[in-house]
C-alpha cells in the first residue's frame, strides 16, 4: 500500500513547455505504490519520476493533456514503419532497472548533447544520482535496454501496472541518432505491452503547443484524458 511522504497541492513554477508562463503543479511524495494504485494513477493523468507523483492543475491552461495508446487498434504511420525497420537489427532485452558506469555514460552522452542543440542546462549527475532517479525500488519498473551488436546503445524505464505500460524516460547515444531510436522505442513498448496483454501504453502529456511533447499525437489511434478527475472520480478517455 502506498506511503505518502509529501503533498503539495499547488506548486508554482516556470512552465517547462510553454514559455513565459508559470505552471501550477500539484506533487505527491509516495513510496511503496503497487500496480494496481500505479494505474489508478495514470488513468486520471499522473505521471511517476522516482519517487515523485505529479500532475499539471493550473487554473488558466489545460494544454498538458494525458495521451495512451490502445494497444489493440494502434497502427503503425509510414514513417513509423521506416523507423522500425531501422531498429530491425537491435537486441532488445527488458529488466529491472540497474545503475552501472555504462549505463551513466549514455546517459552523459545523450545530455550533453541536448545541452549543445536545445540549450538544455548542465545535469552533472553521478551513479548514485542516477540510482536515485532512475532505479528507486519500485514493483512495476522495468527498463528497456538496446543493444547494437554487443554496445548498450539506449535505455527506455516503463512502469508496468495490471492494465498498462507508462513511458517515464529514454535516452540513446547521439552516436545511433540516424535510427530514429525516439521513435522505434514506443514501437517496442507496444509491441512488448501487446506480448503482456496490456491493453494501453501511457505516453504521458501531449502539448499541443510543444513540439517536443506535439509527436506523441502521431501514435494513432490514440486516446485523451478529459478533464483532471480526481482519484475518488470516475474516469473517461476520449478518442483523440
Amino acid at each position: 500500500m502506498a506511503r505518502l511522504h509529501l503533498h503539495l497541492s499547488a506548486h508554482e513554477e516556470p512552465c517547462n513547455y510553454l514559455e513565459g508562463l508559470v505552471a501550477t503543479m500539484e506533487y505527491r511524495v509516495m513510496t511503496h505504490v503497487t500496480p494496481p494504485e500505479q494505474e489508478a494513477l495514470l488513468e486520471r493523468g499522473w505521471r511517476r519520476f522516482g519517487a515523485q507523483y505529479f500532475r499539471p492543475v493550473c487554473g488558466a491552461c489545460s494544454e498538458c493533456v494525458s495521451l495512451r495508446i490502445p494497444v489493440a487498434t494502434f497502427c503503425q504511420s509510414k514513417s513509423q514503419r521506416r523507423a522500425w525497420r531501422k531498429c530491425a537489427g537491435l537486441r532488445v532485452s527488458v529488466r529491472a532497472p540497474v545503475a552501472d558506469e555504462e549505463r551513466l555514460a549514455l546517459y552523459r552522452a545523450w545530455h550533453a548533447q541536448r545541452e549543445q542543440t536545445r540549450g538544455w542546462p548542465a545535469s552533472p549527475m553521478d551513479l548514485e544520482e542516477y540510482s536515485r532517479v532512475f532505479c528507486m525500488a519500485h514493483e512495476g519498473a522495468r527498463e528497456f535496454d538496446y543493444y547494437l551488436g554487443e554496445r548498450l546503445v539506449a535505455v527506455g524505464f516503463v512502469d508496468e501496472t495490471p492494465h498498462a505500460l507508462s513511458s517515464i524516460y529514454f535516452f540513446y547515444h547521439p552516436e545511433v541518432a540516424d535510427l530514429s531510436l525516439g521513435v522505434a522505442s514506443v514501437l517496442f513498448e507496444v509491441e512488448w505491452a501487446r506480448t503482456r496483454q496490456r491493453p494501453h501504453v501511457y505516453l504521458g502529456y501531449r502539448i499541443a503547443g510543444c513540439p517536443s511533447t506535439a509527436y506523441k499525437s502521431q501514435y494513432a489511434p490514440h486516446e485523451l484524458l478529459c478533464g483532471r478527475p480526481e482519484l475518488n472520480e470516475a474516469v473517461v478517455w476520449a478518442p483523440g
